[in-house]
């Protein structure tokens, strides 16, 4: 049976309706995982035929942006492509000015270099979503427009026109596949997960009036999970005219289901239900698409420690390749410095940045292989432009299905395969079919993701008992300072929104059921005094 759900009389109630459980599928996988993978597929075909016939210097560089731009909802794309625009733009800006700089030393450039990606990691880890990718974009840009020019300074200027022309490309192509193979919105199916959302914490509710005790878990899992809608939410905003509202509504959803089990965890019979009525509110606001009774915030928590100790391990990671690279003295260190930069930036963004790169380090082979297989078997010599939109197809596809995989490792692979495919194949007009020139990239590649790895084996990122440490003492020193300070800043429900957020980064570190208890406790006390303070 397949259930959905309808507002009568102020609730939220499912329906059932006589169908067959779940999307219709093919080949074992939804119809919608198929559409993405084709549009991804014909977004990059569009990119690199545009880019061809602009005769870009650049013109790989518009296909790699669609890989990385890749997503299955309009909003998105257009948010990460708005962000991917300014973080190229300011990646620019500083590739120039550190280029004017130290041109004449080559030393000093490349430790400038590192602090820049360090403080680019450290912008990271205090965001979230989209802007945090757009801060590792700003730090990584300047190892594809300097360090790839280090030998070449006058011509970094250059390069970073032709590198931003041709991801104007790419994002202008994605987003043009997407208005015309009518890609999903994304707040259908956000209002779905709310909903569901709403039930567990009444059922949460429940459980607790019955049994007066709950396992730590649960409440901590459910504040993560309605915490972890964070940067979905802000990608409502550039879906249509209305996704402002959509996204307020969806903000007051989320803030009063913390608020909710807050009521429910201390007791607040006549709070609870008052949470629950105005999640009901922002729950028609958000389907109707109007504005809410009640609108709030969605701060995000952030750890000035974390994002400190993070960009100062992202520079020394940097720091040592680059020493490794300048002692070997090999002809393409530039590149796999570049490789090295890369996989720093978008592992910082993940909970285990050494988790991360060892996926590269195991993805950058394969992707190489991959691309053996497509230049010297499938496509071998072909220079039509027709052809070779046909023969990457089956590539393209194959990796886009794989990110819409429920498993968290094979869908991160599938995203490195579709982004180092297109990186190692270098698509050009005409394509170039140079052995030696393939296997330099590939090797090359590959050494930069396993000298990360050793370096990040040396100097380890910082472990999950550590983080966790420091977010449970930034929860007891705030209790202990009182409301005030974050009390002129936010209201009480949106500072609890804020700690739910800290306790889904505390349960993320596999936090034991003790540091759970405690992580509650806390969100219960600081909770009650805010409201104290407020009444």
């Amino acid at each position: 049976m397949q259930y959905r759900g309808r507002y009568e009389g102020g609730s939220y109630r499912p329906v059932t309706s006589p169908t067959v459980l779940g999307p219709p599928r093919f080949a074992g996988l939804p119809v919608v995982s198929w559409a993405f993978a084709f549009r991804i597929w014909i977004a990059v075909v569009v990119a690199l035929c545009a880019a061809f016939w602009l005769q870009l210097e650049a013109a790989s560089s518009a296909a790699t942006s669609v890989a990385i731009l890749a997503a299955p909802t309009r909003g998105q794309v257009l948010q990460k492509a708005s962000f991917r625009f300014l973080a190229t733009v300011v990646g620019a800006a500083a590739a120039i000015a550190l280029v004017g700089a130290f041109s004449q030393t080559r030393d000093l450039l490349l430790l400038a270099f590192a602090t820049w990606v360090g403080l680019c990691v450290y912008a990271a880890v205090l965001a979230d979503g989209n802007r945090a990718y757009a801060a590792v974009l700003s730090g990584y840009s300047v190892a594809l427009m300097a360090i790839d020019q280090i030998d070449a300074p006058n011509t970094v200027f250059e390069a970073s026109m032709a590198r931003g022309a041709a991801i104007t490309v790419g994002i202008v192509a994605i987003a043009v596949v997407n208005d015309l193979f009518a890609a999903p919105d994304k707040h259908h199916g956000l209002a779905q997960q709310l909903a569901a959302l709403h039930r567990r914490a009444r059922d949460y509710a429940h459980t607790i009036v019955h049994r007066q005790a709950t396992d730590p878990a649960e409440a901590a899992a459910l504040l993560r999970d309605i915490a972890a809608l964070h940067p979905d939410i802000t990608t409502l905003a550039p879906e249509s005219s209305s996704g402002k509202m959509r996204t307020a509504a969806a903000r007051s959803v989320a803030v009063a289901l913390v608020a909710q089990i807050h009521a429910a965890r201390t007791a607040q019979s006549r709070a609870f239900w008052q949470r629950d009525a105005q999640v009901l509110e922002g729950l028609e606001a958000l389907e109707a698409s109007v504005w809410p009774k009640q609108s709030w915030r969605i701060p995000y928590y952030r750890s000035q420690r974390l994002a400190a100790h993070a960009g100062a391990r992202a520079a020394l990671w940097i720091g040592l390749s680059s020493v490794v690279f300048v002692l070997a003295g090999w002809p393409a260190a530039a590149a796999s410095l570049g490789v090295v930069t890369v996989v720093v930036g978008l592992g910082a963004i993940t909970p285990n940045p050494r988790r991360f790169t060892e996926l590269a380090v195991f993805a950058l082979p394969v992707a190489a292989g991959l691309v053996g297989v497509l230049e010297f078997l499938v496509l071998d010599g072909v220079t039509e432009f027709k052809l070779l939109a046909l023969a990457i197809a089956p590539f393209m596809i194959g990796a886009a299905l794989l990110t819409t995989l429920a498993n968290p490792l094979l869908a991160s692979v599938g995203r490195l395969l579709l982004i180092f495919t297109l990186v190692i194949f270098h698509p050009s007009n005409p394509q170039s079919y140079d052995p030696q020139s393939f296997l330099d990239t590939s090797l090359f590649a590959c050494l930069g993701a396993a000298l990360l790895l050793a370096a990040q084996l040396l100097i380890p990122p910082v472990s999950d008992e550590r983080r966790r440490q420091w977010l449970m003492a930034s929860a007891r020193r705030e209790l202990e300072r009182g409301p005030s300070r974050l009390s002129r800043r936010y209201s009480s429900e949106e500072a609890m929104f804020r700690d739910a957020v800290r306790i889904g980064q505390i349960t993320a570190t596999g936090a034991p059921a003790p540091v759970l208890e405690e992580a509650l406790s806390l969100f219960d006390r600081a909770g009650l005094n805010r409201l104290e303070e407020k009444a």
